[in-house]
């Protein structure tokens, strides 16, 4: 190898140019360099100011061609390149250089992104997103030793004394993005296990979920417990109420421990199954059980009064329960939780 680039070098000064940048980076990446002595090299190197920022934690080297960080307004990058760990984008690395970039720029700055991203993987949690599936599962595992996961949740980058929200989502969305938007400036992890999204987070903000997103937020704590309690509120999600925190359930939580064929022989339960193909009629009944009010139902649905009147009279004949009494709204608010748990 070393001698076809030499005799490449003899053929291309370019070529020559290149492969000495490679060197030196790869110099650089043996000796295990920090950020700063990146930056430091790179400056020195390109005889302009080099830059390097990193996305997840707002952290920004500029440093002179003296090696000295620059405190000066940035001037306009005259080259830039992403650094990639994982496969997602985590910072930048730049050049600033009067006038028009060098012809060897661009190779100078493809090989810093390289070593940056090394020593952010080597000198600090990735901060990336994503995180891979078989670590996360390691993390909430209920089979998990407590060894193996704190193991596992220092690789993912949550010290130990650091509080651990388990989200599950059911979402379209990149699960990252949505890991960015809830806790954009604590650690936060994300990883797809079987058909159900996984977040781990330092914290949770449900007013940040973007539209079209079901969430179940379980309580910071063990990450096993949090999960469980994730994937029980995820259930109780509804397009009305697409997010649902865990500790708001309270009692109502136990009703997802009921067993699939018990909730089915329920004679309100299996009521409410028979009207289930009707969406409109499903619709009145969620409004008036959310609300407990025909007037409120009625402005949820943007319907009169009268008319939603009738309708929950009609659906009242169907089920054999008497909706405007507190015991049959109560019947009627349990029997569609329990259908919604077992059919979601």
């Amino acid at each position: 190898m070393e001698a076809l680039a030499v005799r490449l070098s003899g053929l291309d000064p370019y070529v020559d140019g290149a492969i000495r940048i490679v060197a030196f980076y790869d110099t650089l990446m043996r000796r295990r360099v920090d950020l700063p002595a990146l930056a430091r090299a790179s400056a020195g190197l390109a005889e302009c100011v080099a830059g390097i920022r990193l996305h997840g934690t707002g952290r920004m080297i500029r440093v002179s061609p003296h090696g000295t960080e620059v405190s000066t307004p940035q001037s306009p990058a005259s080259t830039t390149a992403p650094i990639t760990l994982d496969d997602e984008e985590i910072g930048t690395v730049w050049l600033e250089r009067p006038g028009s970039p060098g012809p060897l720029d661009e190779v100078l700055l493809d090989r810093l992104a390289i070593a940056a991203a090394a020593a952010v993987e080597r000198y600090g949690p990735a901060r990336t997103t994503m995180a891979d599936p078989a670590l996360v599962e390691l993390a909430i595992s209920a089979g998990s030793d407590e060894a193996a996961r704190a193991r596992a949740l220092r690789l993912l980058g949550f010290a130990p004394d650091l509080p651990v929200h388990v989200v599950a989502v059911r979402s379209r969305l990149p699960l990252d993005r949505i890991g960015g938007l809830i806790c954009p400036a604590r650690p936060v992890k994300a990883a797809p296990l079987a058909d159900v999204g996984v977040l781990l987070a330092a914290t949770v903000d449900p007013a940040r979920f973007p539209a079209d997103v079901h969430a179940g937020i379980g309580a910071a704590g063990s990450p096993d417990r949090s999960w469980r309690q994730a994937r029980t509120a995820l259930r109780f999600t509804t397009a009305r109420e697409p997010i649902v925190r865990h500790t708001d359930l309270g009692a109502l939580a136990l009703l997802a421990e009921i067993p699939r064929d018990a909730a089915r022989d329920n004679a309100d339960v299996a009521a409410i199954a028979r009207i289930a193909g009707n969406a409109d009629d499903m619709e009145v009944l969620d409004a008036y059980c959310a609300t407990g009010s025909l007037r409120r139902a009625a402005d949820l649905l943007h319907l009169h009064h009268s008319s939603v009147a009738r309708r929950v009279e009609q659906i009242a004949r169907t089920l054999d329960i008497e909706l405007t009494g507190p015991t049959g709204l109560t019947r009627a608010r349990l029997a569609l939780t329990l259908w919604r748990l077992h059919n979601a």
